[in-house]
């Protein structure tokens, strides 16, 4: 299977509606939208255009996400209180398990690299899964395929 280089222009991106959570704003009327631009084979990584229109609410984030702003400003407050400006060419990261309250002053919009964190006895596995399938010159598969890949090789 070849892979190929996916390119998407985030400034320009037709956004569709994405609410923040109703319990989550405090302050305003912010109205988010979002889309999508790509997304990893693996489904644990994906590349989003965000944009909200100023308020202030708390985001409670279940996935690391890095963040590089494009247009607009918010203030971020960190769980320690500590607050930060985010400007164009601004960057941020918030690990999972992390809430920080935003105060979006004008219309904000930024690119955002989302990564689904894996406990890391599961990515030890998965190397040690990938490395006996190259001993063995098998093409990669899920460890649930086994079965399927070792059969199909004719080693049972």
């Amino acid at each position: 299977m070849s892979k190929s280089i996916v390119m998407a222009t985030a400034a320009t991106a037709d956004l569709v509606p994405a609410p923040i959570p109703a319990g989550w704003i405090l302050q305003g009327a912010p109205e988010a939208t979002k889309k999508q631009l790509v997304r990893s084979d693996d489904l644990n990584s994906y590349i989003v255009a965000w944009e909200c229109t100023p308020g202030r609410f708390t985001w409670h984030y279940s996935a690391d996400e890095t963040l590089v702003v494009i247009s607009g400003e918010a203030f971020i407050t960190n769980e320690e209180g500590e607050e930060r400006r985010l400007a164009p060419g601004d960057m941020a990261f918030f690990p999972a398990g992390t809430s920080a309250t935003w105060r979006v002053t004008s219309r904000i919009r930024k690119v955002a690299v989302v990564r689904h964190t894996v406990p890391l006895p599961l990515v030890f596995g998965l190397r040690v899964w990938n490395k006996i399938l190259r001993i063995l010159r098998l093409t990669g598969g899920s460890p649930l395929m086994l079965g399927l890949i070792v059969d199909a090789a004719g080693i049972l």
